[in-house]
């Protein structure tokens, strides 16, 4: 059976230099996406006072109070019924200031409902998108720009003059960094990386990002954020952690996020049905951006029992086939 416990997922494996080139075309091999871009569909929020990490960690899924000033982690922020309405890369800055990296869709409905909590914290949010700008960095050339800041350990973080440097885990064997940097500083000095190839990474990756699409859809696990380390469960209460933990400890898990390739364009919030039930969707699009290849590839939630036979397509039974591809990490079935 699909959910059986001993089941496992295969693993698989200055200003800004202009190329002459759409930055929203993706290059054409895995071997020459290199360079920087603005991530200008992220947005981050700042908190700021003596009590900023007890307070994030009272409303997130992650353990915030650890966190030191050299490690970065994923967290998600979920409503009551343990749905996620956002999920962040966040670092500390210093021993009072905290960046939550997040959808740049999502950042003001977030602020606005983490806010409405703060109470009589110390803790002062706020959005600094506009004094802090983030780069995606991918590729050799990137690392070797990046120095001595490049760390050498996936989430490790690094001071990088006035900014700070984010090592995410690699994809495709390429090296990816997020760069937090002054909105004043010059932009890394690196060829241009079209928007599409970092969104393609960043779905390959199987880590997800909340978008406007996906607020409420999703249960940390229904999307793997805790096989990525986003949820721990030794932590404190937050907003839905009984509804976490139950999906967890219960083994009721009967939905997961898998990556899929389709030769047709897909997007966030879109669902997926079943060739044998088209009635219901199977599954909704997490995540999706264009192939290098051609095609488009997608972080698909999906119903397991809807992987055992027949097949999956985007919006309707008719709609474009899904092709199943690989995890960068293997994903543990539980029984239900």
């Amino acid at each position: 059976m699909l959910d059986r416990a001993d089941r496992v997922w295969p693993m698989t494996d200055t200003p800004v230099r202009e190329r002459g080139r759409d930055d929203n075309r993706p290059m054409t091999s895995t071997e020459s996406l290199c360079g920087a871009l603005r991530l200008t569909d992220w947005g981050l929020i700042r908190a700021q006072g003596a009590d900023a990490a007890s307070f994030l960690h009272g409303q997130l899924t992650q353990d915030v109070l650890s966190l030191p000033t050299d490690q970065a982690r994923l967290a998600g922020f979920c409503s009551a019924k343990g749905r996620l309405l956002a999920s962040f890369v966040l670092w500390r800055v210093d021993d009072q200031t905290i960046y939550l990296a997040c959808s740049a869709d999502l950042l003001g409905p977030t602020l606005k409902r983490l806010t409405m909590f703060v109470m009589r914290a110390k803790c002062k949010l706020s959005d600094a998108s506009a004094e802090v700008s983030l780069y995606g960095l991918v590729g050799a050339e990137a690392q070797r720009w990046i120095g001595d800041a490049a760390s050498v350990t996936p989430w490790g973080v690094a001071p990088l003059g006035a900014g700070q440097g984010v090592r995410l885990p690699d994809v495709q064997d390429l090296p990816r960094f997020m760069l937090a940097l002054p909105a004043e500083s010059p932009a890394p000095a690196l060829p241009v990386l079209p928007a599409a190839s970092w969104q393609w990474l960043e779905v390959r990756s199987g880590m997800v990002r909340i978008s406007a699409p996906t607020v409420e859809h999703f249960v940390p696990q229904m999307v793997n954020l805790e096989l990525v380390g986003g949820v721990n469960f030794q932590k404190g209460c937050y907003p839905g952690q009984e509804v976490v933990a139950r999906s967890q400890y219960r083994g009721t898990l009967k939905r997961r996020a898998l990556v899929f390739d389709c030769a047709h364009a897909l997007r966030a919030g879109q669902e997926v049905f079943h060739s044998a039930d088209p009635g219901q969707p199977a599954g909704q699009v997490a995540l999706a951006a264009p192939s290098p290849d051609g095609g488009w590839t997608a972080l698909v939630e999906v119903k397991l029992a809807a992987l055992e036979s027949g097949s999956l397509h985007a919006g309707s039974v008719d709609g474009a086939r899904l092709v199943a591809s690989t995890l960068p990490y293997a994903l543990l079935t539980e029984q239900a």
